[in-house]
């Protein structure tokens, strides 16, 4: 027979509905046939883009379409009135009982027992007609998603009848509409009603659809969705009502064999566990992608059923053809893939010009105010930079990202480009980048050139905290009908797809939560391979390994959207015409900023320009660092400003030297503080080669250590030919950044720098790597270059080539990590306050608060009357603050030897130090804090219940962590007053005679004048209850647990009589460890990180913070079976191992063996110290010696800067055996490595140490 189409098949885009990815229904139709296939998910157009691509891939016609909850009497049956329009609520008819029904109540879904309304008629409708179809398909999406009801729901007639005036839609009514439930209901007569509305306003494009799943009730007779009875009754109808039906097999997934799949995801929808017994209930597992003769079989089937011969059965498949043929959308000509479409260009200030003139005017004034009007090279080099520009017309996008950054600093907001538009001197010149790109020799070419016709992409770098203020702007300016964000589907890993599946099942939720936490931060699918290969994992394997049910639904869950969200910086700019090429819909959050539905890179197929706003919270910190030092000293400080922050700060230098850099951008990983150790950066230029060497390209080509020796004079520089010395003199030969290897290629081959660039972008393809080697080595030949150096050339530029680092991004990063330094040597406590309250880096707040304490910062305790909302500084006496260091020192250490202060605070007469902040308190609200820090200063406990009025909770937080000490008595005394103040509140009758609340409630009224001293503390104090005080461990506890950090001690001094009987050393003193040293080691873990590694192997690197510094420690493949559990699923750890030295400033210890230090506490108290040496001295799991590993390859470990020092030689390898994903450079990496730099995810917030993905545990 002729082939078949799925009018009607959904993709995971379909949220918990649909179980197959587009790219697989793509490939499954022309696998099994078919010339075309439909995608019409519901409620949504996500998936359509990529669903395009991978048609084209596969040589499928795509079909796009949407099915659409439809709000009940929208199109009322005949004679009958129905909806016009929308009503406000409360403006609607009353019911029967005067209930209200303008306003809708939804009910909150909550876990183990919610009720989700899926009651709502559906209607699937596809484009055809090309881009008219499209854009109406595109409008009435967006109309279904700004609904009254607070649902994704069609409620809105007027749209409908747009839609259906402007033709280029074809409208499928199957079993959920209105008129197929009559049907099921037995009622053709109010089929037939409700079918005359559409017909009137759809006409020939109306469909009636035809769906049967062999379902396990049709033996009873039962007519539901997908049974055959049902079916038949449709064809019949549709037969005496004159209008066409289609067969379609309301297509759930891919491949048969999947409906276990569907219900899972159905359970996750409905939050309600599968049930077995009630078979009706589950996915019937014939809703695949069935290929002509299934459907064939199918359309046979109906026909005889309805009553009808063989030629109904082909008059039906007929039809659905006919109706495909149709559904004619191009997606280059009609969607727009593959063209721009700019704002116009009056709105960025080419109202009378055109915008080439308005962006030459621009850079010519640039040039003026910069002075540089006389610098002949500048000029050259901005001439063609705006050939370039105006021959690929993108002048318009110049100037809208300068529009946009414009408006950004007008409101008073840090903001600076990133990324490879850094090296545009246009892009200087309007303001967009800091950086002179001809000073610091950065290449147009890298990111723009004329061999490229892609739209270049320039990121801007704006503070966290006002990002959303960025958004407003760009909406003020540009409008709402050329302005959208850009969602973000959120997928499945494996922690969601345990805890959904284990749900379905009906699986305990804490034995689900203590699964999914125990898995790294995986791919779903790669669940069993993890339970398999990682030694953490064993106690997992040993109870739920051999449940391949549980592990397959897992695994099958893979990738699929769960969610979408607002991505964190896309926004997509376009003309007027948006909306008639992606449907928008309001995103999530009390700002409801319109997003469109597709991602950000369908935005960029599709035209639409994308603008990368990125907040970044080191941008925030270091302005409410700014802010504050104006604050609490009147000095307006620009960081921007050379003048202000000087380029060579010798104290800058000094303390980036140091590796003090916790909080630094960009250097204060472990792997960092060990290069900058390392290389010792003296000069901006260093910190650009820092930041570039910190990347998989440079240590996996091996010159991460050539470049150190050579940078302090042990070697010389070497260059693989005279001729590319201009190009690699500034890193002393050593290939350091993406802009040598243009460079390279252009002077080996001849060919312009446009070229070498593509050339250097195909080396990340393997199928051109070939291509590219072969053109290489004929040019550099014909140019007269030896055989030698050509192949010494080729295997810098294929190792380093596509995984090296743009020095243009570099160079834009440098500027914020000088910066940041800048703060932290000359105004500390105010970068620590801006630190702590926008929490930019990859460490805890607690690690943070020490590395204060250790510089010298005094701590400020939490109080009612003196914190605000964020951390503020305050001057505190000098003679104050050096007593205060002492006993913190003495509270931390409790030891000798560890003495001496690590650093100083500003001034000499007073320092600064930090008030902590209300905001951290666990629970509180905005509404809280801002009371309590609108009423400061309270003269007592009750005048802070009355006019503040915290919760009982919170007040009781406040209360434990001496957030209320000023009002006298003991915390215990406090807890009990706020007791009693609450249940007078309740009732204040019934407790007479109760314990007084203060001493006020015995003072004369004429002293509340006075109550209040100079400093702001409370007069009145409250009246002693005789409860014993909280001691120290419990204020520690009551810290961590109230503020997520030890503020009044560090929570090691619980433990500094163990650890001395123990002999441990502490970080300050490891410092002066010997290479190759066995020592032991004891903190709280501060970070655990597994990056890439160059051989392939895993490594385990973690931070442990004991107080007087960090100590980092490095776990190789061989003691992973004996450490990893330990490692990442404990948070206190004692670590046996060796000394491993790479210099005067860089260290680390190679970990044998790891023990809980909780654990051993525990073990101390119950059985002594004897029964703590014995469980040390318990041996291990026998270990294989062998040589050392490679150095990291992405920059996270204490060994990421150099590529044979990881091991030192000291370390063991685990077997080389084991899974390995093969690289295009050659090289190997761990299955289970890190991939996400660290520092770039989400805020730490409260959690007590940094995890990383590749990280398993909390």
């Amino acid at each position: 027979m002729s082939g078949f189409t799925h009018l009607h098949a959904v993709s995971g885009f379909s949220l918990r509905y649909g179980a197959s990815h587009p790219e697989r229904l793509a490939e499954r139709a022309a696998e099994r046939g078919m010339d075309a296939v439909a995608l019409t998910d519901r409620d949504t157009l996500a998936g359509a883009v990529r669903f395009a691509r991978a048609c084209a891939g596969a040589g499928v016609r795509p079909i796009f379409g949407a099915g659409l909850a439809m709000a009940e009497n929208l199109l009322p049956p005949a004679g009958r009135p129905g909806r016009t329009e929308r009503r406000g609520p409360g403006s609607g008819p009353s019911a029967p009982d005067g209930a209200d029904r303008g306003t809708v109540r939804r009910r909150a879904p909550v876990r183990g027992g919610a009720f989700i309304d899926e009651s709502a008629p559906r209607a699937v409708f596809l484009a055809r007609d090309g881009a008219a179809g499209w854009a109406a398909l595109c409008r009435l999406v967006s109309a279904a998603h700004t609904g009254e009801s607070g649902r994704t729901l069609l409620d809105d007639r007027a749209a409908l009848e747009r839609s259906a005036a402007g033709g280029g839609l074809t409208v499928l009514l199957g079993p959920d509409s209105e008129t197929g439930r009559a049907l099921a209901a037995g009622r053709p007569d109010r089929a037939a009603r409700l079918l005359a509305p559409w017909r009137e306003l759809y006409g020939d494009a109306l469909r009636l659809e035809v769906t049967h799943h062999r379902r396990p009730d049709e033996a009873r007779g039962a007519t539901a969705p997908g049974s055959l009875r049902l079916a038949a009754r449709t064809l019949g109808f549709a037969a005496e009502q004159g209008v066409p039906a289609v067969l379609t097999n309301a297509v759930r997934y891919a491949d048969p064999g999947q409906g276990p799949v569907a219900d899972v995801l159905d359970s996750a929808r409905r939050l309600v566990p599968v049930d077995p017994r009630r078979p009706g209930s589950l996915d019937s597992g014939e809703g695949w992608l069935k290929g002509p003769r299934e459907m064939a079989e199918t359309a046979l089937r109906v026909a005889e059923a309805a009553g009808f011969r063989r030629e109904a059965a082909h008059r039906l498949l007929a039809e659905t053809e006919r109706t495909a043929a149709r559904c004619l959308v191009d997606p280059q000509d009609d969607l727009g893939l593959g063209t721009v479409h700019f704002p116009e260009p009056r709105l960025v200030g080419a109202g009378r010009r055109t915008a080439d003139r308005v962006l030459r005017s621009r850079c010519a004034a640039g040039m003026v105010l910069r002075g540089h009007d006389r610098d002949r090279r500048r000029w050259e080099r901005l001439e063609d930079e705006l050939r370039t520009i105006e021959r690929l017309g993108f002048a318009s996008y110049f100037l809208t990202v300068a529009r946009v950054v414009d408006d950004t600093r007008a409101l008073g907001i840090r903001v600076t480009a990133r990324g490879s538009g850094a090296g545009s001197l246009v892009n200087h010149l309007l303001g967009i980048a800091h950086a002179d790109p001809v000073e610091h020799g950065l290449l147009m070419e890298r990111f723009l050139s004329e061999r490229r016709a892609a739209l270049p992409d320039i990121d801007i770098d704006v503070e966290s905290a006002r990002r959303l203020d960025v958004y407003r702007a760009i909406f003020d300016r540009f409008g709402a009908d050329r302005v959208a964000t850009v969602a973000m589907p959120e997928t499945y890993r494996v922690r969601h797809a345990i805890r959904d599946v284990g749900t379905a099942l009906g699986m305990d939720p804490a034995e689900t939560g203590r699964l999914a936490k125990a898995f790294p931060h995986i791919r779903a699918r790669e669940a069993r391979a993890a339970l398999r290969e990682l030694p953490e994992l064993r106690e997992v394997a040993a109870g739920h390994g051999a449940d391949e049910r549980l592990w397959g639904l897992v695994e099958a869950l893979d990738g699929l959207p769960r969610g979408i969200a607002m991505h964190p910086c896309g926004v997509l700019l376009s003309d007027a015409s948006m909306r008639d090429r992606t449907p928008v819909v309001a995103s999530a959050g009390p700002d409801g900023f319109p997003m469109s539905q597709f991602d950000k890179d369908d935005v960029e197929e599709l035209g639409l320009l994308k603008l990368d706003v990125l907040g970044v919270r080191m941008q925030s910190a270091m302005a409410h660092a700014v802010t504050e030092i104006e604050r609490a000293t009147g000095e307006r400080l620009d960081l921007d400003d050379p003048g202000q922050v000087a380029p060579g700060d010798p104290a800058t230098y000094e303390l980036i030297r140091s590796a003090e850099t916790l909080g630094c951008f960009q250097i204060e990983s472990p792997g960092q503080r060990d290069l900058v150790g390392r290389l010792q950066p003296a000069t901006f230029h260093d910190l650009v080669v820092d930041i570039s060497l910190f990347r998989p390209g440079p240590v996996a080509a091996d010159m991460v250590r050539p470049f150190i020796e050579a940078r302090h004079g042990r070697r010389a520089p070497r260059y693989p030919h005279p001729d590319l010395e201009p190009a690699l003199r500034e890193t002393h030969g050593v290939v350091v950044f993406h802009e040598q290897i243009i460079q390279i290629l252009s002077v080996m081959t001849g060919c312009d720098r446009g070229l070498a660039d593509e050339a250097r972008r195909a080396l990340s393809v393997p199928e051109r790597q070939g291509r590219v080697r072969a053109w290489f080595a004929g040019e550099a030949a014909g140019r007269g270059y030896a055989p030698e150096v050509v192949a010494r050339t080729w295997e810098i530029v294929e190792a380093f080539g596509s995984y090296g680092f743009c020095k243009a991004h570099a160079v834009a990063f440098a500027v914020p990590t000088y910066q940041s330094a800048w703060l932290k040597a000359h105004h500390p406590a105010a970068f620590y306050a801006g630190l702590l309250t926008h929490d930019p880096g990859m460490y805890p707040k607690r690690l943070l608060l020490a590395d204060a304490r250790r510089r010298g910062v005094p701590i400020l305790p939490l109080d009612v009357n003196r914190s605000g909302a964020a951390y503020r500084i305050e001057l505190v006496s000098d003679a104050e603050a050096r007593e205060g260091r002492k006993e913190q020192r003495g509270k931390e250490t409790g030891r000798t030897g560890d003495s001496g202060d690590t650093g100083t605070a500003e001034g000499t007469e007073g320092v600064y130090g930090i008030r902590l902040a209300l905001s951290d308190v666990h629970g509180i609200s905005e509404a809280e804090t801002g009371r309590i820090a609108a009423g400061q200063p309270y003269t007592s406990l009750s005048d802070l219940w009355r006019r503040a009025r915290p919760g009982r909770p919170v007040a009781e937080r406040l209360a434990q962590v001496g957030a209320l000490d000023a009002f006298g008595g003991n915390r215990r005394d406090l807890l009990l007053h706020i007791s009693e103040l609450y249940r007078r509140q309740k009732d204040p009758a019934a407790h007479p005679g109760q314990l007084p609340l203060d001493a006020a409630n015995a003072a004369n009224a004429a002293n509340a004048a006075n109550a209040v001293d100079g400093t702001g503390g409370a007069g009145f104090v409250t009246e002693p209850a005789g409860l014993p005080d909280l001691d120290a461990s419990e204020r520690t506890g009551a810290e961590l647990g109230v503020l997520g950090m030890d503020v009044s001690r560090h929570l090691m001094s619980e433990h500094t009589a163990f650890l001395e009987e123990l002999g441990v050393v502490t970080a300050r003193r490891l410092r002066a460890a010997r290479h190759g040293e066995t020592v032991l080691v004891a903190g709280a873990k501060a970070s655990t990180q597994t990056p890439p590694i160059r051989s392939g192997r895993r490594i385990v690197f973690t931070t442990l913070d004991d107080g007087t510094g960090l100590a980092d420690c490095t776990f190789f493949e061989d003691s992973h079976a004996d450490c990893a559990h330990t490692v990442f699923h404990s948070w206190l750890l004692l670590v046996r191992g060796t000394v491993e030295r790479r210099g005067a400033r860089s260290l680390t210890v190679v970990g044998r063996r790891a023990w809980d230090l909780a654990e051993l506490a525990a073990l101390r108290k119950d059985g002594g110290l004897e029964a703590v040496a014995a469980r040390l001295a318990a041996p291990g799991p026998a270990r294989p010696e062998a040589p050392g590993d490679a150095g990291p390859a992405a920059g996270d470990g204490p060994a990421a800067g150099d590529a044979d020092d990881a091991a030192g030689g000291g370390g063991g390898a685990g077997p080389a055996d084991g899974r390995r994903i093969r690289l295009a450079n050659g090289y190997e990496m761990h299955p289970w490595a890190d991939l996400r730099p660290a520092g770039e995810g989400a805020a730490t917030g409260r959690k007590l140490w940094h995890s990383s993905p590749g990280s398993a545990g909390r």
